[in-house]
């Protein structure tokens, strides 16, 4: 009956919870959530039907760092086209924005009425504190819609991105504890930053870029992090480990995780795809903080996403413009580079093409840890009834070079040039919407402020048996 036609119908291989694949299933959507998923074979009736046939359809990815405003010329706008054609469906933004950091709820509530019209893909935001600040901001900033803090050990820039002291900071995380939120740091220790900073600009800078790998070494990232976790054990806070390089740091975390303390760890895709070997070929492109870190590290990294050691894997999106990062002296260049757009078919095609992850380590890293750590899973991060219609469908057997200049980001470049990779995004949709059909950015900003439906739960684990239909399940590569 036509009257009970669903409004968008999707057919391809479904990656559903619990490690479930249906073959040449079908999604159907009603409203912009998901109204049924159907197996291969049932009989359906849609008014618009979408036919994927031998593509992964996925949850749309949570990217759970990115900076739209540390480079004001990128923006929302930018920031969220680029998303969109990465497979992106939800970015989750960070609070240091170039002009003040997010740390009062009026500043988040004016940022998020932006997102409407300038987004493309849904926005959830993160705040921070102000160093000596009211403590009660936590609660405002919450009750605003933060879907989580971050703060930093390491004073990057005194007001725009400050270091919080470890009295405050435990402070902070009792306040943020009694929110139900995670919180989120940059860790690196100051002080041994400073100390190797100090020795290594006077190298040799003009021509030897891993002095910014030697001047940000493994143990102040590992010394930031046992801080942390000694606080988030006292104060009970959920606290996540942003851009983590050093898989002892990793084991760290696991090691207070087994004493009960909530702690969440993510890694970013340049720090699995690019090594220190890389910065005498990329130069200042590579330079980020904390910066590529040794083969040994990486191949360990990788290990640690399988297992779930790692939950997340984001990209820290910092779309510096090509002209911050020309500088002769490698200390002068920004930190970071733009990613959104890549990391879904990065980690597509130099994890599960190459079979270091499964099609459900992928999901469960980018989309569905992110929704629960960030308390956006009633609604975002998995294919299941009543969830948001975000999905996107990936070609496994597309094969393509990935070039700078098709990128839509505003910076205009990437880590990634030249690269031959496996798989593709053929669409992308947002609540039902298609935002993106594998060759094109739609032009109308859907995007909504996403406020956390629930407390922030910790990751999931690997899944240990995948169940299918009565089709073999694929094993894309």
């Amino acid at each position: 009956m036509k009257d009970q036609a669903y409004e968008l119908s999707v057919r391809g291989n479904l990656v559903l919870p619990g490690g479930r694949i249906v073959n040449n299933g079908v999604l159907a959507i009603n409203q912009g959530s998901i109204a049924a998923i159907l197996e291969d074979g049932e009989p359906f009736d849609s008014y618009n039907h979408q036919d994927f046939a031998g593509m992964w359809i996925v949850p749309g990815a949570i990217d759970a760092h990115v900076h739209c405003f540390s480079e004001p010329s990128e923006g929302i706008t930018g920031a969220t086209r680029s998303a969109a054609a990465g497979g992106v469906t939800t970015i989750i933004d960070m609070p240091y924005d170039s002009d003040e950091p997010v740390w009062t709820a009026e500043l988040l509530a004016r940022k998020a009425e932006r997102i409407g019209k300038e987004a493309f893909v849904d926005v959830a935001l993160l705040a921070t504190i102000r160093p000596d600040g009211d403590m009660g901001e936590i609660a405002r900033l919450t009750e605003a819609g933060a879907c989580g803090f971050k703060l930093s050990t390491f004073n990057t820039n005194s007001y725009r991105f400050p270091r919080i002291n470890d009295g405050e900071m435990l402070e902070a995380f009792e306040h943020i504890a009694a929110q139900k939120r995670a919180v989120g740091l940059h860790a690196e220790n100051d002080e041994i930053v400073r100390r190797h900073l100090k020795k290594h600009e006077a190298g040799d800078v003009h021509h030897n870029p891993l002095l910014h790998c030697k001047s940000r070494p493994p143990v102040a990232e590992s010394t930031a992090v046992a801080t942390a976790l000694e606080l988030a054990y006292w104060s009970g806070a959920h606290v996540h480990f942003h851009h983590t390089t050093v898989p002892h740091a990793v084991r760290l975390a696991e090691s207070y995780a087994r004493e009960g303390v909530a702690v969440s760890v993510e890694t970013c895709i340049h720090y699995l795809v690019l090594t220190d070997r890389d910065m005498m070929r990329m130069g200042a492109k590579a330079k980020i903080n904390p910066p590529l870190r040794a083969l040994a590290d990486q191949s360990e990294l990788w290990e640690q996403c399988r297992n779930g050691a790692i939950g997340l894997v984001t990209s820290d999106h910092a779309p510096w413009k090509i002209e911050k990062k020309s500088a002769s002296n490698i200390f002068d260049n920004a930190s970071g580079a733009p990613g959104v757009e890549t990391l879904v078919p990065l980690l597509y095609a130099f994890g599960v093409a190459e079979g270091r992850l499964s099609i459900h380590d992928l999901v469960r890293l980018v989309s569905e840890n992110p929704a629960r750590v960030y308390g956006l899973s009633d609604r975002k991060g998995a294919l299941k009834i009543g969830a948001d219609a975000d999905f996107i469908a990936i070609d496994p057997a597309a094969r393509w070079m990935l070039d700078e200049n098709d990128q839509h980001s505003n910076a205009g470049w990437s880590l990634y040039h030249g690269l031959e990779m496996k798989g593709r995004i053929g669409a992308s949709y947002v609540r039902g919407h298609e935002v993106y059909d594998g060759k094109s950015v739609s032009d109308k900003c859907i995007g909504q402020f996403v406020k956390p439906d629930h407390v922030s739960y910790l990751p999931l684990k690997p899944y240990k048996e995948a169940k299918s239909n009565d089709s073999v399940v694929i094993e894309a590569k």
